[in-house]
């Protein structure tokens, strides 16, 4: 079992009200392998600089990570973004973005990245986002957007998620793309356009999964110290396809357990800065928490019935 993913490898500055950290591992790409990684063999596609060195590079390692697709531009330098986050942790507020070698991104996939069972698209160009689709022989794809590529090209939106079997955004981007203020109604409106699943993530609040037949939602694993939700959403997308890359049926059971444990991954990837802790994680953390999530949002079926008052 294996899976894809094409996105940034990049460098982030983060402040928030517990810290600082001037220059640090992130990306859309990095943060989705670290997470699928426990649970497949993952394959990273993206684009560095001359500035990426030994240390960034031994993350992947650890991870078992194949970095075979990460071009290295020698005289360039990486994508860079800087952001800092108020108490309120749902919103970044970007103080810097320098897209460097990231501009020219252009995938070319290896015949081992196109015949990975899964892929994944990160937060790129919607019509990058088609090409590498159409190299793919994936048996499922997903992709991640953002409100920029919404506002500015929704029509290459549309036609990429045409052509993908499930599609991963918040719930600020769904209103958006749907055009629609209620997130049910707008999950039902994407699911028109053609795939077969969509997620709404919904940061402290949980996350929803929709289909045509059913819908299923879960609580965010409930945490006392948030540091930085950067990359929480691709954490999330990578727990979320790792696991099912590694199902051999990928169907609504697969899924549901999926979100869990895309779930569980995010939770872990907030308490510290960056790659930090997901880098440092175990199976037996996530395995402890994926029961805490069955055991907390269990409950028994028992109708109830009003006694009549003597």
């Amino acid at each position: 079992m294996s899976l894809t993913v094409v996105g940034s490898v990049a460098f982030d500055g983060l402040e928030t009200p517990f810290g600082k950290r001037e220059k640090i591992l992130g990306g859309a790409a990095t943060h989705f392998s670290l997470s699928a990684g426990f649970y497949t063999d993952v394959n990273a596609v993206g684009i560095v600089g001359n500035d990426f060195g030994e240390g960034e590079w031994e993350v992947f390692k650890r991870h078992n990570i194949n970095t075979d697709d990460i071009e290295i531009v020698g005289d360039g330098k990486t994508f860079f973004w800087k952001g800092k986050y108020e108490y309120d942790m749902n919103t970044a507020h970007t103080l810097d973005t320098q897209l460097n070698v990231f501009e020219t991104f252009d995938p070319k996939l290896s015949e081992n990245s196109k015949n990975a069972r899964l892929l994944f698209l990160a937060n790129i160009v919607p019509m990058i986002q088609k090409n590498v689709r159409g190299q793919s022989n994936a048996e499922f794809v997903a992709m991640d957007t953002m409100n920029f590529w919404i506002d500015s090209m929704k029509d290459a939106v549309i036609d990429t998620i045409k052509v993908v079997d499930c599609v991963i955004i918040n719930d600020a981007e769904a209103r958006q793309l749907a055009d629609e203020p209620n997130v049910i109604r707008a999950a039902r409106k994407i699911l028109d356009l053609g795939p077969e699943a969509v997620v709404i993530k919904r940061g402290e609040y949980g996350a929803a999964l929709f289909t045509n037949e059913t819908y299923f939602a879960i609580p965010a694993y409930p945490l006392e110290s948030v540091f930085d939700p950067t990359g929480a959403g691709d954490t999330f997308a990578g727990g979320f396809m790792g696991y099912l890359a590694s199902q051999e049926k990928i169907d609504e059971d697969a899924m549901r357990r999926a979100m869990i444990f895309g779930s569980v991954m995010a939770s872990f990837n907030v308490e510290k800065f960056g790659t930090e802790r997901v880098d440092a994680l175990s199976h037996a953390e996530i395995n402890e928490r994926f029961a805490d999530f069955k055991r907390f949002t269990h409950f028994e079926e028992i109708p109830f019935e009003r006694t009549q008052s003597v």
